[in-house]
């Protein structure tokens, strides 16, 4: 999301813990505002497959994106109903969605992950405010930002921070300018191709040995591929053992034609 969202001291977090569920029942969980563009909004839904894809078959972690996210009674009598533009919390259950993340309804959790899309407009509020939010009350232990939007002529740059003892600390990439998440155990770094029919530049995950974590609609193609690709060498094999059956019946009838051409031993007197 694009506005800022306003620092508050970390003790903030406990006071929302207070909150009875009355009070908080009817929080707001739209502001109305669309994203910037289309890309934005696919590169959201993209970081969304590709952690459910990294993370297949589990249901300890809750991945949102373009949604508020409340943690403090400041920020509620505020108003101030932003929040992130992708996030991930880990030990949670992630087998419901939620219109919203309420930190007081979910044990005080806060995101462990969350990536920021920059813009010209909202560069200044993530490098500073946000980020001073996610590092100091969130204590969200990463940060990334990608952006600007490469479909606007932009040069998209990534940036990564993890949360250290004093605060957070610049990731450093590697050579590929890639930047390592300790909490996906997978690498973060960019990517060039289709996804849904638009063809951009791309923020994506890849596994320790880099390869690309395939969105769902990849993964199923690939399955495709590979049973395709079976039932074609299933099919070859089968064709193959019926050249080896016909070959050695014509070997059988040639050799049955020899003996049977054979002439017949005159009998000992």
């Amino acid at each position: 999301m694009t506005s800022p969202v306003e620092a508050g001291p970390v003790e903030a977090v406990g006071r929302a813990l207070d909150f009875t569920e009355d009070f908080t029942q009817e929080l707001p969980c739209e502001d109305g505002i669309p994203l910037e563009n289309l890309w934005h909004r696919l590169q959201i839904n993209l970081l969304d497959d590709c952690v459910h894809q990294l993370w297949r078959g589990r249901t300890d972690f809750y991945a949102g994106g373009n949604m508020f996210v409340y943690y403090s009674l400041q920020q509620v009598q505020r108003q101030d109903y932003k929040g992130p533009d992708f996030f991930v919390v880990k030990d949670v259950d992630g087998s419901y969605v939620r219109p919203c993340w309420v930190a007081w309804r979910e044990g005080g959790r806060l995101p462990d992950v969350i990536v920021e899309l920059l813009s010209p407009s909202t560069r200044g509020v993530d490098l500073g405010a946000k980020k001073a939010l996610y590092e100091r009350v969130f204590r969200t232990r990463e940060y990334f930002c990608y952006g600007p939007d490469p479909t606007q002529g932009g040069e998209p740059e990534l940036l990564g921070w993890v949360l250290g003892r004093d605060g957070y600390e610049a990731l450093v990439a590697d050579e590929r300018g890639w930047l390592w998440s300790r909490v996906f155990g997978a690498w973060v770094g960019e990517w060039e191709g289709e996804y849904h029919g638009a063809r951009s530049r791309w923020l994506r995950l890849y596994d320790a040995e880099g390869r690309l974590i395939p969105t769902e609609a990849e993964a199923e193609r690939k399955r495709a591929e590979a049973a395709q690709a079976e039932t074609e060498a299933e099919r070859r094999r089968a064709e193959a053992a019926e050249a080896r059956a016909a070959a050695l019946e014509a070997e059988l009838a040639r050799v049955q034609a020899l003996l049977s051409n054979q002439p017949e031993k005159p009998s000992q007197p």
